[in-house]
């Protein structure tokens, strides 16, 4: 058998390149690559396939010695059933898709798209086993949503090739499956995506494509609703951004409380508060600083910082925002040095941080030599 950690470091050292390097080419964390090559965990088939492309290599994932032993776990129950597929093997999968979507606001997107990329991987083995229609159909919507989450993290990570790739994928397994919520998701997102790239009239105008493809009353209505009044209020129109916030009010309180609200795919009503927030303090609205606090006090669960969720990093944003159009500064660089310094800021929104940083500096403050030097910080992380 051939040794996987032996071959990868030959050529490695053949090209003159450090683990650390290839770990970035890759997209990879260190840590993460250190431990397939030493032998202590098997790689995806999305790694080998990256390490033969950059090193020239032909491995397989056979020629790992150590095995995936939660996908041994499943190939063993599907084996036993009288479907190469089976009704046990697919609510897994589905599960694990709502437990990725439920981790979303709390974890690195580094590690959670790891999680995406074998399980797609899987999705796609099964695919080409024998199956009923039913459970093609299945296979299909699992994909589209593992697709469409893997977009989002990628957009996190500023990886925008692969997130265009990966909400393409989605689109398509979602028309060939027929639900049109998982299309009409994918229509939303890519409004985020070019919301974070400035191009805020194609974002008004896919939030908008989305509204009308998603099925009434559904979480994709509201998020897309939500992102038609953010991409309003970067255009600076007052009625129109106000009108969406307050349809999403309406859609949200009419919605209730879903079954698990952290759940990225299933509007939580607590949600609107931050939409709410984000979107008047992009409008200059200084009715945007109570919801900000709002949030903040409903969310951050201590002082500490690291322990804070996504959410209530960008509600110190959008509050620092806020506090900057009112020239209270030395609140508004307390609080989104506190966002910068949580590590809950992901790449796709350094630019909000950003804001507020060059506010400052515009105004010669002496705090902003230790923003600018935060910032810096944060921003050197995904170098």
């Amino acid at each position: 058998m051939i040794d996987f950690g032996d071959q990868v470091r030959k050529a490695l050292r053949g090209r003159g390149m450090s683990l650390r390097g290839a770990a970035k080419e890759l997209h990879y964390d260190v840590a993460y690559l250190s431990r397939v090559i030493s032998g202590k965990q098997a790689p995806s088939g999305e790694l080998v396939q990256a390490v033969n492309e950059l090193l020239g290599l032909s491995l397989t994932t056979e020629d790992a010695c150590p095995h995936d032993d939660e996908m041994d776990a499943w190939e063993l129950v599907r084996r036993v059933q009288a479907s190469d597929v089976g009704p046990a093997t697919l609510s897994r999968l589905e599960r694990t898709f709502d437990d990725l979507a439920m981790a979303y606001p709390r974890s690195e997107p580094g590690d959670l798209l790891r999680g995406v990329r074998r399980h797609s991987a899987y999705v796609v083995q099964l695919l080409g086993a024998k199956k009923t229609l039913a459970e093609h159909r299945r296979l299909l919507v699992v994909g589209g949503w593992l697709s469409l989450l893997g977009a989002t993290l990628h957009i996190d990570l500023k990886q925008e090739g692969a997130a265009t790739a990966r909400l393409q994928t989605a689109a398509a397994l979602a028309r060939e499956a027929g639900v049109p919520e998982i299309e009409a998701w994918c229509f939303e997102t890519d409004a985020w995506r070019v919301l974070t790239e400035g191009d805020h009239v194609r974002a008004l105008e896919l939030s908008r494509v989305a509204q009308t493809a998603a099925p009434p009353r559904s979480s994709a209505l509201i998020q897309a609703t939500a992102q038609e009044g953010r991409a309003q209020a970067r255009l600076g129109n007052s009625r129109e951004t106000y009108s969406a916030v307050e349809r999403v009010q309406a859609f949200s309180a009419a919605s209730g409380t879903p079954e698990s609200p952290e759940h990225h795919y299933r509007y939580d009503p607590g949600k609107a508060l931050s939409y709410t927030a984000t979107t008047l303090a992009w409008l200059g609205e200084a009715a945007a600083e109570p919801y900000a606090r709002e949030v903040i006090k409903r969310l951050s669960p201590s002082d500490d910082v690291a322990c804070w969720p996504r959410r209530v990093a960008s509600a110190n944003i959008d509050l620092g925002l806020v506090l900057v159009a009112e020239g209270r500064m030395d609140e508004a660089c307390d609080s989104v040095q506190k966002a910068i310094l949580s590590g809950k800021v992901v790449p796709s929104n350094h630019w909000r941080a950003l804001e507020v940083v060059q506010a400052v500096e515009s105004r010669a403050l002496p705090e902003a030599a230790e923003l600018r030097e935060a910032y810096q910080g944060l921003t050197a992380m995904e170098q």
